[in-house]
């Protein structure tokens, strides 16, 4: 399994997401293999190679028990977006962006936030008995499935919070926080020992 999250720098939103869903998980309980099956990584559309994460996203992260420590950014690239079994962008504009350098990836890329809602009304029957890739793949099959019901819009952006002041930066950690965990729910398929944000109506 690959999962690849996209955002501008690569030192705010997708690193956020990336180390948060790092730290999810190493929560699973039930899975050993976890670890030799699942690469977690993210990518900027106009990075700069090597930067560390911004210093108030890290600390936003920290908050929320992620782990900023040896993070070096990287630009996304074909072959990189190409790889990943799912890819989870930040704003519809990284959506377009990934799909460029990919244009058959469309069933395995969308914005965090738009994975999030589709998520509410997808088929997840029999996704935890498949292994890790297969199931990142199928996940993304339906969840595309369920875009004809769905119109897209400024809600799938998260904001940008580079160059502002650090509670901006912990209000886009918490909003990617809360998109994400229902994700990692399904995509890792095990117990987790943290709490979990899944909500549904």
């Amino acid at each position: 399994m690959h999962l690849l999250f996209v955002c501008t720098g690569n030192v705010c939103r997708s690193p956020i997401a990336e180390r948060l869903a790092t730290t999810w998980l190493g929560e699973t309980t039930g899975c050993p293999r976890h670890g030799d099956e699942v690469r977690i990584s993210s990518a900027g559309v106009r990075a700069t190679d090597g930067d560390p994460m911004d210093p108030r996203s890290a600390a936003a992260l920290v908050e929320l028990g992620g782990a900023p420590r040896d993070f070096r950014s990287q630009r996304l690239t074909p072959e990189l977006a190409v790889s990943a079994d799912l890819v989870l962008t930040m704003t519809r504009r990284h959506r377009r962006s990934t799909l460029e350098l990919t244009p058959r990836g469309l069933r395995r890329t969308f914005t965090v936030n738009e994975a999030a809602d589709l998520l509410r009304s997808a088929d997840l029957s029999g996704l935890d008995r498949l292994p890790p890739e297969a199931r990142t793949r199928e996940l993304g099959i339906r969840l595309d499935a369920q875009r004809k019901w769905r119109a897209s819009s400024g809600d799938d952006d998260i904001e940008d919070p580079i160059g502002r002041r650090l509670p901006v930066h912990q209000q886009v950690a918490n909003t990617i926080a809360a998109a994400l965990r229902p994700l990692t729910d399904v995509l890792f398929g095990c117990a987790h020992t943290g709490p979990s944000l899944l909500a549904r109506d």
